[in-house]
């Protein structure tokens, strides 16, 4: 078995810097943005814009954006590999030119703190003009991570501006989650969202504390609040040879999940090692039986609707 992460996550809570007032203006709320994707097919339903935040409060070892976990404390350590200059240093603070930048990522795979020199603090209105371009082509938009819920009233305000929007408002809104969120930022969250994707990381409390460094039982009221809500799209289930996919493991996952809701979509996706960092690099990848297999399991115990990926 694979022991757990070397360290927990230093990321904590990060609050929009938005005015709370009444007259407040949504659109001046600013969040850490590590990225944005303008077209995606696997990050919801359709077609989608996808926002990455960054920061995250889980620290799993078979975490595929590493480098969104932690926010740069600006050590420097990046600037010497970057060839194209677009980072410099002041012995303070890290700056980034992405005008200058050439897209090697050599920075982010320097750093020693799974984080990025590259995230941006991007203001609501900044994040919705990036949508304008691609929204013809979109069926929607979903904002990622990182952990997404971490920024609450940023994705709030994200949301409400799109959907107050003319040309925008059709486009649905998601948001894809470890769930360690309190409820009350899912209700907060529900009037402007249309759906959120839940990873699901072990059934087992062990297991997950072994993989993510923190316990699942916010995980699993958040599955049960949003099911109660209409708001859950889907749970996905990310499955390590070895770790988290004995049958038995996976039987008890599903007998849970159906008594959640029948009709649940349950997403099944299989390890890969592409982008990972070390302490995974032993976890093998799954067959495509072994594949099979977990989803023969999984509707042995009553799931359904099964997409396997």
């Amino acid at each position: 078995m694979i022991e757990g992460p070397p360290r927990p996550s230093a990321a904590g809570p990060l609050g929009a810097d938005g005015d709370a007032g009444a007259d407040r203006d949504p659109g001046a709320t600013r969040g850490l943005v590590s990225g944005t994707i303008p077209f995606s097919s696997v990050d919801g339903p359709g077609n989608r814009f996808v926002a990455f935040l960054q920061g995250c409060n889980f620290d799993c070892i078979a975490c595929h954006n590493p480098y969104t976990i932690h926010v740069c404390h600006h050590c420097g350590e990046c600037v010497d590999a970057c060839a194209s200059g677009a980072l410099t240093f002041d012995g303070a603070e890290v700056s980034w030119d992405a005008d200058a930048c050439s897209g090697c990522d050599d920075c982010i795979r320097a750093c020693r703190f799974d984080s990025t020199p590259k995230a941006r603090t991007r203001s609501v209105d900044e994040l919705v003009e990036a949508v304008r371009g691609p929204a013809p082509f979109l069926s929607g938009v979903t904002v990622s991570g990182g952990e997404a819920t971490l920024q609450a009233d940023f994705v709030r305000d994200f949301f409400a501006t799109l959907k107050a929007d003319a040309r925008l408002g059709r486009l649905t809104c998601f948001v894809d989650s470890n769930g360690a969120a309190p409820t009350a930022v899912w209700d907060d969250l529900d009037p402007v969202m249309d759906g959120a994707m839940i990873d699901l990381k072990a059934f087992d409390d062990d297991v997950h504390r072994r993989m993510t460094a923190q316990s699942n039982a916010p995980v699993l009221r958040s599955i049960e609040h949003l099911a109660a809500r209409g708001k859950l799209h889907e749970v996905r289930l990310l499955l390590l040879p070895g770790v988290n996919d004995a049958p038995e493991h996976l039987a008890r996952t599903a007998a849970w999940l159906r008594g959640v809701d029948p009709g649940l979509r349950v997403k099944v996706i299989g390890f890969r090692c592409h982008g990972v960092r070390p302490i995974a690099g032993d976890v093998p990848e799954p067959s495509a039986e072994a594949m099979a297999g977990y989803a023969e399991v999984l509707r042995g115990e009553g799931i359904e609707r099964i997409v396997v990926v």
